[in-house]
């Protein structure tokens, strides 16, 4: 007789919340280095980030992300130290060469990297600038240097910065074959560190200049006849979508000045190639709990007011998730990694994200890459580690495909009452549940408690009498790890601090 309490979910199917569309992670800064790595080590790691295979035991080769992120170098790299970014590793190359010719050589090693990852059955790719090529810009530089809080183009160029990303769009795919469903053409404009340099690259922006370029690249697109989706704005904290948060009118309430028709000198929703969609970063806001919870519940109250959609685009670990030590240091435990899937499972039931990426793949002595690499000196070669991290990622984004539909999920307790907000305790069980597109019945549960949890799920949401398990935990091994198969009525052991994903394939007729 099992003695824990027992939870029981019940899958409202006849709720439907938001259709998700993909999981995905950058390349940036690490793809140019291990692009070029022998071919071996860059399977290993294209396995582990895009691959939809089971091993011999059934467990998945990889975390079958399902969207890749590739960073449109500005030119810092040709620059050298004269680009004020002191590492090698945070500059970048650019196609475009000084006298206005490209050079399709360039960026070998993350170009490298979108073909593995299409290889792998990764359809999905999103194109992302932090900076117009230096030659564009008002100081010569790809990264701001303190010249304050405009956008760091010339007044002259911006027809030419969007004829750049047009021809970088058809140079890619004439190129390498490889057609970048969406284009990213700002990177946190609102953010302060924009605002300061030199770091790396990146430049601040206002509204109206990010309104101004995206016209200016919609109608670029349109002439060319490409259908590249034109995403805005990549904010770098939720509170500025839908508030002025340590910024002004001038770059806050983007979710109105965009999508608001009355704001007409920013609107953005009638154009061609720009959906209906704000994309934006989950930094800074992931703690106290209460406000990880109350912030994403008044971005979706304002998401709505203007029928706008969302993407979590891009989080790592910041200093101020003191939880967790900070930012400083790789962690490869699940201590990091349970923290992350809380944040997943909030912005996808209270924000309504419909996809959710990560920030760097690969990352060093630092809690923002899926897997750590360790780089000779020349960065031409080394070794790369995995993380309970990038398996936990996997819970998510291995099972739950594009195009899959996310369902309310209700609970009660051992006695029958009713639990308030029972798919969500931040410090206990946290249940999440989706349809494929092909039937498969996906639940997705978090146990951040230092004690084991029993749940049941209600009968009515399997089509098949067993689940797969599939777990990721501490233990050694337990890397989504498949546990075996359980019976539709049978309790179900989530073990502390652990996240298990139960998996039911549609019933054949």
């Amino acid at each position: 007789m099992n003695a824990q309490p027992v939870t029981r979910y019940r899958i409202e199917t006849g709720k439907a919340c938001q259709k998700m569309e993909h999981f995905g992670a950058s390349d940036a800064w690490s793809m140019q280095y291990l692009g070029l790595w022998p071919q071996a080590k860059q399977e290993q790691i294209a396995d582990w980030l895009f691959s939809t295979e089971n091993d011999k035991e059934g467990n998945p080769k990889g975390i079958g992300l399902s969207l890749w992120r590739f960073n449109v170098g500005a030119g810092s790299t040709e620059q050298g130290d004269s680009s004020q970014i002191a590492s090698p590793w945070m500059r970048t190359e650019c196609f475009l060469l000084p006298d206005g010719t490209y050079n399709w050589n360039k960026q070998q090693g993350q170009r490298n990297f979108l073909h593995l990852a299409k290889k792998r059955g990764v359809t999905k790719f999103l194109a992302f600038l932090n900076s117009p090529p230096v030659y564009f810009t008002q100081n010569g530089l790809a990264t701001n240097t303190g010249r304050g809080g405009t956008l760091n183009l010339k007044p002259e160029c911006f027809e030419a910065h969007a004829r750049f990303m047009a021809n970088v769009i058809q140079g890619i795919e004439r190129h390498d074959g490889i057609k970048f469903t969406y284009i990213s053409p700002f990177n946190e404009p609102d953010g302060h560190w924009n605002w300061l340099g030199p770091k790396q690259e990146g430049t601040p922006a206002t509204n109206y200049e990010v309104a101004k370029a995206v016209r200016l690249l919609n109608r670029e697109f349109a002439a060319r006849k490409i259908n590249t989706q034109i995403l805005v704005n990549e904010s770098s904290d939720y509170r500025c979508m839908y508030n002025t948060h340590m910024t002004n009118w001038k770059r806050g309430y983007q979710i109105q000045s965009f999508f608001s028709p009355d704001s007409t000198s920013t609107y953005l929703g009638g154009l061609s190639n720009v959906p209906h969609l704000m994309v934006g970063h989950s930094y800074w806001t992931n703690t106290p709990l209460k406000a990880l919870r109350d912030t994403r519940s008044t971005l979706k109250d304002s998401l709505d007011k203007y029928n706008v959609g969302f993407w979590q685009t891009e989080t790592c670990i910041m200093s101020n998730d003191e939880e967790i030590g900070g930012g400083g240091g790789f962690d490869r435990t699940m201590k990091t990694a349970l923290y992350v899937a809380r944040i997943i499972h909030h912005d996808i039931v209270y924000a309504g994200a419909s996809s959710w990426q990560w920030w760097r793949a690969v990352g060093g002595d630092y809690k923002d890459g899926l897997i750590r690499e360790h780089s000779n000196a020349d960065g031409l070669d080394g070794f790369v580690e995995d993380s309970k991290l990038m398996w936990a990622l996997g819970n998510y984004s291995r099972f739950i495909r594009p195009g899959a539909i996310r369902l309310s999920v209700s609970a009660s307790d051992y006695s029958g009452k009713q639990i308030l907000e029972g798919d969500t305790d931040q410090q206990g069980l946290m249940c999440s549940a989706y349809i494929n597109l092909d039937g498969t019945r996906v639940m997705v549960i978090i146990n951040y408690a230092d004690a084991d949890k029993n749940i049941e799920v209600e009968k009515g949401f399997a089509t098949n009498p067993t689940w797969n398990q599939y777990r990721t935990s501490d233990i050694k091994g337990e890397n989504l790890k498949f546990i075996g198969e359980l019976k539709e009525d049978q309790i179900i052991d989530i073990p502390k601090r652990s996240i298990v994903t139960l998996v039911c394939a549609a019933k054949k007729e």
